[in-house]
């Protein structure tokens, strides 16, 4: 019997995920076990599983009598298992002299996976393990954990829709009615990601005899699925508190800024764990309960493309600013009239496009156009046809009379 003590160390190494340190689904996952040794050791196998699991878990008590009764809820969910024979158990005895050994492992990701996790009643989470069986000795384990981020991309159609909604709640205080209070707010989009400043377009109107004070909250929920159970945790993210709108007034937000602080993505893939945000704007009114809008948000990690589709070649290729697009109206201005514009050869030059020369090859040709055409609506088409012919029941005027 060989003596105990001769494995210095075991380790599970992984190299560096393609996104800060994480991995997604479809990537190769590599590493190596690492193995010192202070003396000779004989070992029947060594095995390297890869591990990735979602598990929700809670108790609820109930009373029965005089005794409480605990109910257990659990739940799993298999994103990944995979197995790596570094020395298979063929039945023989492997020799391994004193000093450092290093075997290089392989694992591919699965297609499908669901973001790392760690939430009150459960979590998702993925790892490395390193099984070293040797005779007449139990087996040694080492366990290694990495991360998984699920790619989001908001650059779909249905995270670039915009999301609007109305409420309206009468207020009431001891059988009083109060008056009425109604809040109708939109955003121009249903997708965003962490660092990203929520435009908030809100209009409330206070028809009560009391103040009323507007507030904006990206709620975070959490719901975790067990035995046909839920159980769910909501907590804020971020806040933002508005004026206080007088009895009878109306506020308006003109694109209230309301900032994503670092979360992590949605989880909406999982079939026992799921994570969902929310934009809910609500009015405390004093003496009853609060009226309370809420718009579904999407949490992503694949960042908008400016401009869209259309030119995110443009803007990959170029750096430009474009914070003056904030300041562009929700509905285009109509042009200003010819003679307002144009009244010398010096101020009919300054109309033309900017050339390369002046701005350094930023803007080309076509960028600049669709620039214009956001920006004005388009004249009338011209047409020698007179859009208001005379009626035929009208008798020519007879020129000799």
């Amino acid at each position: 019997m060989q003596p105990l003590g001769r494995v210095r160390s075991l380790a599970v190494e992984l190299e560096d995920g393609r996104v800060r340190g994480a991995y997604s689904s479809g990537e190769l996952l590599h590493g190596r076990v690492q193995l010192e040794l202070r003396g000779a050791l004989q070992l029947r196998a060594l095995e390297v599983y890869a591990h990735g699991r979602a598990t929700a878990h809670w108790l609820e008590s109930h009373n029965v009598g005089l005794n409480t009764v605990y109910r257990d809820y659990t739940a799993y969910q298999t994103f990944l298992y995979r197995r790596c024979r570094l020395i298979p158990d063929n039945g023989e005895v492997t020799v391994l002299q004193a000093g450092r050994h290093e075997f290089p492992f392989t694992f591919q990701l699965p297609e499908t996976l669901a973001t790392s996790f760690e939430g009150k009643h459960g979590s998702v989470r993925y790892w490395v393990k390193a099984k070293l069986h040797r005779p007449w000795l139990t087996v040694k384990k080492v366990k290694k954990e990495f991360t998984v981020i699920e790619p989001i991309d908001i650059n779909t159609p249905a995270l670039l829709a915009p999301q609007a909604g109305a409420k309206e709640k009468l207020a009431r205080a001891w059988y009083c009615n109060r008056g009425q209070v109604s809040v109708t707010a939109k955003i121009d989009r249903k997708g965003y990601t962490p660092g990203e400043v929520i435009p908030i377009f809100a209009e409330i109107d206070n028809c009560t005899n009391r103040a009323v004070v507007p507030k904006a909250a990206i709620v975070q929920t959490q719901t975790f699925i067990a035995r046909g159970t839920k159980k769910q945790k909501k907590s804020v993210v971020t806040s933002i508190v508005g004026d206080s709108i007088a009895a009878g007034k109306r506020e308006v937000w003109h694109g209230r800024a309301l900032k994503i602080p670092p979360v992590g993505p949605s989880i909406l893939q999982c079939r026992i764990i799921q994570v969902e945000y929310s934009l809910k704007v609500c009015v405390d009114i004093p003496g009853t309960s609060k009226l309370l809008l809420e718009l579904p948000l999407v949490i992503g990690t694949i960042p908008l493309h400016p401009f869209g589709s259309r030119t995110s070649s443009v803007s990959s290729q170029y750096s430009v600013n474009l914070d003056w697009l904030s300041t562009i109206p929700e509905q285009p201005e109509a042009p200003p009239e010819y003679s307002a514009v144009v009244s010398s050869p010096e101020a009919e030059q300054s109309l033309a496009p900017p050339c390369r020369s002046e701005l350094g090859g930023i803007l080309e040709g076509p960028f600049f156009a669709y620039i214009q055409e956001f920006r004005f609506r388009p004249p009338p088409l011209y047409s020698e046809i007179d859009p208001n012919p005379p009626s035929d029941n009208i008798r020519p005027r007879c020129m000799t009379c």
